[in-house]
């Protein structure tokens, strides 16, 4: 597959927001101890949305289709721009950052499912835990956390139609998120 990285050089992306029926959603411990983060990966230049997104599934966690019930996605591309150091200067076409499309995935079966080692590539993860539906922000790399703010608002509409669960405590410390939608309870 050939990366997809437009004319401002954001290489396109899928990112999955995988959750339970409790609300919980996955997080994945990078290998080798790098931090904690959602399933997502690259779309191919002539790749579907669709397609991208179902066979990240399978690279990443080692889920099937059947093994997710799909409640819907971002409208739009989110994007975040990489730190300096993290840009590879020589690199043709250069890619200055990310765009991606997240889509809200209902998860239907047991951890036993879930598997790590299901391609010939080095594995993303090596661990997991299904956190509250909020922590993905306070775990991600500090330079995604804005993405993670504005698909977890988005998506957290189809995933809780009656509003969103309560902020955390820690929600406010920081720089704030996108406008903050109607909770429940509120």
């Amino acid at each position: 597959m050939t990366d997809w990285i437009d004319e401002d050089g954001f290489r396109a992306n899928v990112g999955i927001l995988l959750m339970q029926e409790d609300g919980r959603v996955f997080l994945g411990g990078r290998a080798g101890g790098r931090g904690w983060q959602c399933p997502q990966g690259g779309i191919g230049r002539d790749e579907e949305f669709e397609t991208a997104l179902y066979r990240e599934l399978r690279e990443e966690v080692g889920l099937a289709p059947a093994d997710v019930r799909y409640l819907g996605a971002t409208a739009d591309w989110l994007r975040y721009r990489l730190p300096p150091g993290y840009v590879r200067r020589h690199a043709s076409p250069r890619c200055i950052g990310q765009k991606q499309r997240w889509a809200l995935l209902r998860f239907l079966g047991g951890d036993e499912r879930l598997r790590f080692d299901t391609t010939d590539e080095p594995p993303e993860f090596e661990r997991h835990r299904w956190a509250e539906y909020w922590e993905p922000v306070r775990e991600v790399v500090y330079f995604k956390r804005d993405v993670y703010r504005a698909m977890l608002h988005e998506l957290g509409r189809l995933a809780f139609p009656d509003g969103l669960p309560p902020y955390p405590p820690w929600w406010e410390q920081g720089r704030p998120g996108p406008a903050l939608p109607r909770q429940r309870g509120a």
